[in-house]
């Protein structure tokens, strides 16, 4: 029995592979659980191992071709994903991703505005229905965030890695390694590794079911742990 007797029953469908468990089960949904890409009708919201596992690749497209347009244009832009671009147009370029998928064409002569495409891509992650940071490493990740001495951190951070699905932890590895790239023109840019913190913080990050003056201070802890990856990125992938 998924619950024990009496406790509200609740339900998550699993619309990419049509598969329905409680969601309390839904943590112990085997991993090798294969999506039928034929069930896979979009790009945005849908659970990020079910993405990959559908396309046979490292990480979400999505991930690839905003990172790799983002580095060939963009990375000496003032403001990189902290100035928004207009949200009709961001929309628009989610629309062609789960129309297109890897067939999509964001280069600059359709969306010439490089923070379109930054938009886009934290939009990703905000709609992801599982965060990048997943819920259950959640805690420990906050934990790592409040932890002072540097040495401590880092090794803390290392173990919390691990508690990552496989697919979580190789795009979380790509975007940190991308990020980490984009404060080398911080002379440019403006973005050091702190602001990249506050922007991704909450992006990648979100508090499962907590009260809000909780979640309200772990933003805090959010932005220390996104600076900390991307500032230790070559020693902790």
């Amino acid at each position: 029995m998924c619950v024990s007797p009496g406790q509200p029953c609740s339900f998550v469908s699993l619309s990419d592979c049509g598969l329905n468990v409680h969601k309390q089960c839904s943590k112990v949904v085997p991993n090798d659980c294969q999506p039928d890409l034929r069930h896979v009708k979009k790009v945005y919201s849908c659970d990020l191992t079910t993405l990959v596992k559908a396309h046979n690749t490292k990480r979400p497209m999505v991930v690839d071709m905003c990172i790799q347009e983002i580095e060939a244009r963009g990375l000496q832009s003032e403001g990189l994903y902290r100035i928004s671009g207009f949200s009709e147009l961001i929309e628009d370029v989610k629309l062609t991703f789960d129309r297109d998928g890897e067939k999509a064409d964001i280069s600059s002569s359709i969306y010439e505005d490089i923070n379109i495409i930054t938009g886009a891509l934290k939009l990703y992650f905000r709609e992801l229905p599982i965060p990048l940071i997943t819920y259950d490493a959640y805690p420990r990740f906050i934990e790592t965030g409040k932890i002072l001495d540097p040495d401590k951190r880092l090794e803390s951070l290392h173990e919390a890695l691990k508690l990552l699905p496989p697919a979580h932890f190789e795009t979380l590895r790509y975007l940190m390694a991308h990020l980490k790239r984009v404060t080398e023109y911080e002379k440019d840019n403006l973005m050091s590794s702190e602001n990249l913190g506050i922007v991704f913080g909450p992006t990648l990050m979100r508090a499962p079911e907590l009260d809000a003056m909780t979640a309200l201070n772990d933003i805090r802890y959010q932005r220390l742990v996104v600076e900390a990856l991307i500032t230790n990125e070559d020693v902790l992938f």
